[in-house]
């Protein structure tokens, strides 16, 4: 049987182009160590568990799952506060507002800047009523909403917790 030049020459470089490189263990390592920075544990652990079905060896991929049981819950806080920095504020202004209608406006306007991506759920847990009669005045332009978050919590004596569900203010 005899092939023309270029009926060979595609039979040659065919192969080369329908060839796509295959994911590699190392490459769902790194992809599970971005998520884990991005504060993604479940992710994480999915990257890592599919690097261990390509590479059941993979020293990385095991340290890293058996690390993440003991930190997932400390990585999701820490992407949970990253996601909440993330919206700016334009203008944040609050004349003697007490901590319940400074927070009620915080999460309006960042609802409004991140077209609803980020709603916060504020929870105040204050059972002395230390906060009730704090009042805050600010006047702010383009920070982060965990800038002005700061600015409240400084003003009222108040801390804040980033939970699953909520971000739990206390006294401090």
């Amino acid at each position: 049987m005899k092939f023309s030049p270029l009926v060979a020459f595609l039979i040659l470089v065919s192969p080369i182009h329908a060839q796509t490189p295959a994911p590699t263990a190392e490459a769902y390592y790194q992809q599970g160590q971005a998520a884990e920075k991005a504060g993604d544990p479940a992710a994480a652990k999915d990257f890592y568990q599919k690097a261990l079905k390509l590479d059941p060896k993979n020293a990385n991929a095991i340290y890293s799952i058996g690390q993440l049981k003991l930190t997932a819950g400390s990585i999701a806080t820490k992407g949970r506060e990253a996601k909440f920095g993330t919206v700016m504020i334009p203008a944040f202004q609050l004349d003697a507002a007490t901590l319940r209608d400074a927070l009620d406006a915080l999460s309006s306007i960042m609802e409004k800047q991140s077209k609803e991506e980020v709603t916060p759920n504020f929870v105040i847990v204050d059972p002395k009523g230390l906060l009730e009669s704090k009042k805050i005045t600010l006047n702010v332009k383009g920070v982060t909403s965990q800038a002005a978050l700061k600015y409240v919590m400084d003003q009222t004596g108040a801390k804040a917790r980033y939970d699953e569900h909520a971000v739990v203010i206390s006294p401090l």
